[in-house]
């Protein structure tokens, strides 16, 4: 260890070194990070910054995403810093409820948040379900009027949320242009969202062709905060099916988060001193 120069105290290396890596995963991509991109960025030995994730985690300021192997900031570190988000915050509480879902179904299921104009995957089963056809999926972007999580979104959010959405996919005027300016579609997906309860896709996005799912919202105080899908190949039912089956199953699931939102005391005391950041977006 070095003696600072400024005081008469020695520099604690191990602080320092464990500073750096919330730092480094606080300024990362997506807001989370490897062991070996932790590794490259501050310098410390792969074995160091391994310790270090260890010790944050037992501490409660570091997750391990057991999707990809990555390391995000935790809830604690809002007694430190803004760093930890939202999105963050529900994908934790959503990650063993989605565990529980893939043992019920089996297929595949992903956890979604609204990133600008895409579906963002926050948290996924992918990798451990047996009929997944895509294991890279954690922060994949889905387009919000093709798929079933995009769709239950955009049915479930505000109207003027909603309508921000649609200005910002027609600037972009991207592929999903000029299905935003035809209210007619628009209108329609949403009226078989809200009749159904649930929204689905049946290979309507043509780079997922082959893949069909369902799709509902998690909410918080009437407000988005996510959605949940189950995905599945649509040659081997369709989304009526599908829905008959799956369908209990993803309700009760969203449910549980639902509660556990409810429940959660930082929440709570949010709501009391009317700071709740949650859902505000």
């Amino acid at each position: 260890m070095t003696r600072m120069s400024d005081g008469p105290y020695r520099h604690v290396q191990g602080l320092s070194r464990g500073l750096a890596i919330l730092h480094t995963i606080n300024r990362s991509a997506n807001g989370c990070a490897s062991i070996t991109e932790l590794s490259e960025a501050t310098g410390l030995h792969r074995t160091t910054v391994r310790r270090m994730l260890e010790t944050l985690e037992t501490e409660g300021y570091v997750r391990r995403s057991r999707s990809d192997d990555t390391y995000r900031l935790n809830h604690k570190v809002r007694e430190l810093s803004d760093g930890f988000t939202d999105d963050e915050w529900i994908s934790q509480l959503a990650a063993p409820v989605l565990g529980e879902l893939l043992q019920k179904v089996v297929w595949p299921s992903d956890l979604c948040t609204l990133d600008g104009t895409s579906m963002l995957v926050r948290e996924t089963t992918h990798r451990y379900s047996p009929l997944s056809f895509h294991r890279a999926m954690i922060r994949q972007r889905m387009p919000v009027l093709y798929t079933a999580a995009g769709r239950a979104y955009l049915t479930y959010c505000g109207e003027e949320e909603r309508q921000q959405i649609l200005r910002m996919l027609i600037v972009e005027n991207g592929e999903q242009a000029s299905l935003a300016r035809n209210r007619i579609f628009i209108d329609k997906i949403l009226s078989r969202v809200r009749d159904q309860g649930y929204a689905s896709n049946d290979g309507e996005w043509s780079q997922q062709s082959k893949v069909s799912a369902l799709a509902i919202p998690i909410l918080y105080c009437d407000k988005v905060l996510a959605t949940i899908n189950i995905v599945f190949m649509g040659s081997v039912m369709n989304t009526t099916k599908a829905a008959e089956r799956y369908l209990p199953h993803l309700r009760a699931s969203v449910a549980k988060i639902e509660a556990q939102l409810k429940e959660d005391p930082r929440l709570q005391a949010g709501k009391a001193d009317g700071e709740t950041e949650i859902g505000q977006r």
